[in-house]
């Protein structure tokens, strides 16, 4: 595959644009991965400090108590979004449903491994251990290890 870069003078007029014979699953996370770079959010951290900060950096988000927590490798950040939305908004970005209370970012991933009773430990680049429960399990396996399900 080719790969040329044209600088230009105006930010506003940057674009990428990829040409294929097939939309693949490749080019899609390509187009998601491109979609996604630079996008900001904001929130409120615990001294009531507002900050922005890209979604890209983002390890997870976590409902507690009514409010929605966005978790970075610096900060803590509580979002003014429902927990579905955030899973619904940042679906195609790599974030997916991993138990009731938290949405994690796949590409922040570092592996998963058994647990109890059906349920498995996802393991993050930052160090934190995440549960991911039954529920989820099958979906989240599928879409980290290519298609394996137990379910099948």
């Amino acid at each position: 595959m080719k790969v040329h870069i044209r600088k230009i003078p105006d930010k506003a007029k940057e674009q990428v644009i990829i040409e294929c014979v097939e939309v693949t699953p490749e080019i899609t996370d390509i187009k998601a991965y491109v979609t996604r770079k630079g996008e900001e959010l904001s929130g409120v951290t615990d001294g009531q400090r507002m900050m922005r900060f890209r979604l890209e950096d983002v390890y997870y988000f976590e409902a507690l108590d009514e409010k929605v927590f966005a978790y970075t490798r610096e900060q803590v950040c509580e979002v003014k979004m429902r927990l579905y939305e955030v899973e619904k908004r940042y679906e195609n970005h790599h974030f997916v449903r991993c138990s009731k209370s938290v949405v994690m970012n796949l590409m922040l991933l570092e592996g998963i491994s058994p647990a109890l009773n059906g349920r498995f430990f996802a393991y993050m680049k930052n160090g934190e251990k995440l549960m991911i429960s039954r529920q989820y399990a099958p979906k989240l396996k599928r879409i980290v290890m290519g298609g394996v399900d137990d379910e099948e």
